[in-house]
């Protein structure tokens, strides 16, 4: 953002007004057509100038400090990006709004959610967050909180069947790392509020219904099952009748599949799955199916199992 123009070695102090509309013009491309006054005024853009461009309408307020340039028909990016700007240096989208550019949420909502450690003051349309910890990266140029911290914000914010369909839509994408929640958790465990219990007891529910909590590390633990009970590893994510499986034992044409939410969230998926099977055994494979909480709580009881299978 800022950085865009400080970078820029023809820019040193005052600019002129041809280039002053450079600028803006560039940092309105690169930050969805929005740009802030402080990013201006670091840019030698002067205060005249903004004025000037304000009355002819070429810089439109959008809030204290912010304008969209050209025109106000800004995409939901724009509105984001327009109130991290507003709230200051080191804001971050967060929470609801946070979630809706991971995609683990619909937009919505009448105030934007943003996060800060600084202490800004209030603006009308927006929900501001404090925090002595942010964890930030940018995603579509939006500065946003990584998707573990938005999930554990989220829990303090939503009803717990929102939050549940959050992390369900978070594994479904493969982005859910329950080791990156808990370290989330550590960060902010002083913070007041239900969110911490809420998050903790939908983890919890996730793992009693099987869910892969995470595909490598599930595998990890299926591995380290078999080691423990001196069981012969399989290939690994190996290809069978065209078909990826996520281990297979050849000689004894067994086809072992680790389960969790991402193969049976939805009705196109459960076919899948069936017809996967399908083939796999009209093609003299055996199947044997596992879940996240099969390979966590009942090692023995699977190793046994498996080794039955794998007997000669």
């Amino acid at each position: 953002m800022g950085e865009l123009c400080r970078s820029d070695p023809n820019i040193s102090g005052q600019i002129d007004r041809v280039r002053a509309g450079e600028v803006i013009g560039r940092l309105a491309a690169a930050q969805h057509g929005v740009v802030g006054r402080r990013q201006l005024l670091a840019a030698g853009v002067t205060s005249s100038m903004i004025e000037t461009r304000i009355g002819s309408g070429l810089l439109v307020p959008r809030l204290r400090g912010v304008y969209a340039v050209g025109h106000d028909r800004l995409r939901r990016e724009g509105h984001w990006l327009a109130a991290v700007l507003a709230v200051g240096p080191g804001a971050a989208l967060s929470h609801r709004s946070a979630a809706a550019l991971h995609g683990l949420r619909p937009a919505g909502g009448v105030r934007v959610d943003v996060s800060t450690s600084g202490r800004p003051r209030g603006q009308t349309g927006i929900a501001i967050h404090h925090t002595t910890v942010l964890e930030v990266e940018k995603r579509d140029g939006v500065p946003v909180t990584p998707v573990a911290r938005t999930l554990v914000d989220l829990a303090g914010v939503v009803p717990r069947d929102q939050l549940a369909k959050a992390l369900r839509e978070a594994e479904r994408q493969q982005v859910l790392d329950v080791r990156a929640i808990e370290a989330a958790l550590g960060r902010v465990r002083n913070r007041p509020g239900p969110g911490h219990a809420a998050m903790r007891a939908a983890l919890e529910d996730m793992r009693a219904k099987g869910t892969q909590l995470t595909r490598s590390a599930l595998e990890d633990r299926f591995l380290a099952l078999l080691d423990a009970h001196g069981l012969p590893r399989p290939l690994v994510n190996t290809w069978i009748e065209s078909l990826e499986v996520d281990a297979a034992w050849p000689a004894a044409r067994l086809v072992v599949e680790l389960d969790g939410w991402a193969h049976h969230g939805d009705r196109a998926a459960f076919q899948r799955d069936r017809d996967r099977a399908n083939l796999l055994l009209e093609a003299g494979w055996r199947i044997a199916r596992f879940t996240h909480d099969d390979v966590v709580r009942r090692p023995a009881e699977i190793a046994a199992r498996l080794a039955r299978l794998l007997a000669p």
